[in-house]
């Protein structure tokens, strides 16, 4: 049975709890075994949640935060939120208290739901910063003799020993008219609402909260139904973060869609989940299918041999296929023997890392480089890639089952509207586009123009409407010579050509020639380095020269098909990789471009003056 797609994100779910009651909705972890709730079943501890929240504060037109990891409570919390009328503000768990205290004041959010005691010292440090927030609930942790910290447990079971809390179910209960006091707050919650405020991580600047509706996620919902990105026989698999735009993305599409959803945002254990659960589905950013590719690589060159032969064979017998499937050409007979061949010997054994089931993975939130998608299809894993902004509700483009074009993030989603602009600017209308900028009008002014979200990024259109993202129009590199270079394209080109990379950063503006900063993935080096009898620490690695040679290699490969202009003459493999808490990378693991270059200054400097070795 289809949902309704009206009023708000808790009617939603109502309608989907009345279309599919007793199917499973979502799969959560617990101490030595998997929990399971039905649609009913989180229904009801939504309600009861929501009553709670209420009973503390959380009003219509209000804002509550969430600061916690990706789990189920995650989803319970937000839907609670929204039940109430009010808006949840969402917090990477990774924030330092300060950016926590920003974004809770700037939102002016009245209550906060955090992970565990962890991120409640973090917003105990900054308490005289966050006046307005009356309480912090706690996931995993106690409560305070205060009263200021309460546990989820307690507001969603309205324990009598809180003072000042009312019972929400019996309050429920003892409403007249067969309405119950839930339904009546998640009928008065319409789509013009806001429902969500996240703040962009951004690679420069002062980060901006997004106002995104009910109405966009309810027409970001119904898209990805119609085009049947994820169905009820699907089982799918959550860990990306709910702070960002595409987790909250797959939230409302399996809503949507009923999809039963396994949800473990544990970095540590996705591995390990994958051969347990055997997903149908499972969405990632690029960064995931990278490391995947890499641990491989890094594993068949360690064991060399008749295996590294194989392997490398397999590969180009798949990636032969893949092209000709996308070209449209038949295969002859003898390459599907030798695809059958490679896929039995080599591919299948990739396939069951993933649990043996993956229909396709979908990839956002960064580009995907087109090695990286040839190589997962070569594989039997297509890699659905799409795209979008947190201010256009994170999908407006994904390329359709059975119907991939490499290179592009594939048409529009029913409701985007897109056009080029003069300059190639991608400019997108529609149902996605966020209502603007919280208390920033000056802002919001710039980047809605004329009915249009004016996104940054450049790209083009091919002839079946697909779209070709380019590069950042902020990010683009003029050299001294005047040519134009695209560095997210040679910094995928860099990573898929050598497997021990974790970051490149392409560096060359008013310069005149690319240099490169680069680091080393751990992971991959270290059992590599074992191997070889070489030091295993990235800090002592970094600056051997088996370990150079490597690098020099790959982008020497790189440089051979590309413009002089856009060759990279010289590069420095930094001793530690980026981090989130290091300032280098954003919460959704982007590099912060300039961050980077203003901290190795210095380092760069010194690539134009001769100092290191030319390639």
């Amino acid at each position: 049975m289809s949902v309704e797609f009206t009023g708000s994100l808790p009617a939603m779910l109502r309608s989907r709890i009345r279309a599919t009651p007793y199917t499973e909705a979502f799969r959560h972890p617990a101490t030595d075994r998997w929990n399971s709730l039905t649609w009913t079943e989180l229904g009801e501890r939504v309600r009861a949640l929501a009553l709670g929240l209420r009973a503390l504060g959380s009003d219509p037109g209000t804002r509550v935060a969430v600061l916690c990891g990706t789990r189920v409570e995650w989803i319970l919390a937000d839907l609670a939120i929204l039940s109430t009328g009010a808006a949840t503000t969402a917090v990477y768990p990774s924030n330092t208290a300060a950016e926590c205290a920003f974004i809770l004041s700037d939102s002016g959010s009245v209550l906060v739901v955090a992970e565990n005691d962890a991120q409640v010292a973090k917003l105990r440090s900054v308490r005289s910063e966050i006046p307005a927030v009356k309480h912090v609930i706690v996931i995993d942790g106690e409560a305070d003799e205060e009263g200021w910290v309460l546990t989820l447990d307690q507001v969603a079971r309205v324990d009598p020993d809180i003072a000042g809390l009312t019972d929400g179910a019996a309050a429920d209960e003892t409403s007249t008219g067969g309405e119950t006091a839930y339904d009546r707050m998640v009928d008065a919650v319409t789509e013009d609402d806001l429902a969500t405020l996240i703040y962009t991580s951004g690679t420069t600047g002062r980060p901006k909260g997004v106002e995104l509706t009910h109405g966009n996620w309810l027409g970001a919902a119904r898209a990805v139904t119609e085009v049947g990105l994820i169905t009820p026989d699907d089982l799918h698999f959550l860990w990306l973060p709910m702070s960002h735009s595409f987790g909250k993305l797959l939230e409302v599409a399996v809503i949507a869609a009923g999809t039963p959803t396994v949800i473990d945002g544990r970095l540590d254990h996705i591995s390990a989940n994958l051969g347990v659960v055997r997903p149908t589905v499972m969405a990632a950013a690029p960064r995931i299918f990278e490391k995947i590719h890499n641990t491989v690589a890094a594993t068949v060159q360690r064991e060399g041999g008749i295996k590294l032969r194989l392997f490398r064979w397999a590969r180009a017998v798949g990636i032969e296929v893949s092209r000709a499937r996308q070209e449209g050409r038949a295969l002859s007979p003898g390459l599907r023997a030798r695809h059958a061949l490679a896929d039995r010997l080599v591919f299948a054994r990739l396939r069951a890392r993933f649990g043996g089931r993956v229909r396709y993975f979908i990839s956002g939130s960064a580009p995907l480089s087109r090695e990286m998608a040839e190589f997962f299809d070569a594989a039997g894993l297509t890699i659905l890639e799409g795209y979008g902004l947190t201010e256009s509700s994170a999908g407006s483009f994904v390329n359709r089952p059975g119907e991939v074009k490499f290179g592009t993030v594939g048409p529009p989603l029913p409701g985007v509207t897109v056009r080029i602009a003069e300059d190639g600017e991608i400019l997108i209308g529609g149902h996605g586009v966020m209502r603007g900028y919280h208390g920033l009008p000056e802002e919001t002014a710039e980047a809605l123009r004329d009915g249009w979200l004016h996104t940054g990024d450049i790209g083009e259109l091919d002839e079946a409407g697909r779209l070709r993202i380019t590069d950042r129009k902020k990010e683009l590199i003029k050299t001294s010579g005047g040519k134009y270079v695209a560095p997210q394209h040679l910094e995928g080109r860099i990573k898929a050509a050598c497997p021990f990379l974790s970051h490149v950063v392409v560096h060359g503006d008013r310069r005149n020639y690319c240099t490169a900063l680069v680091t080393l993935d751990p992971d991959v080096t270290g059992p590599w380095a074992r191997a070889e009898g070489l030091p295993s620490d990235p800090a002592e690695l970094c600056s051997h020269p088996r370990m150079r040679e490597e690098v020099r290699r790959a982008i020497e490969a790189v440089n051979a098909d590309l413009a002089g202009y856009e060759t990279v003459k010289e590069f420095v493999i930094l001793e530690g990789d980026f981090t989130v808490e290091s300032g280098e990378l954003t919460p959704s693991m982007k590099v912060r471009r300039r961050e980077v270059e203003e901290r190795y200054r210095d380092t760069l400097d010194s690539l134009y003056e001769g100092s290191v070795k030319r390639l």
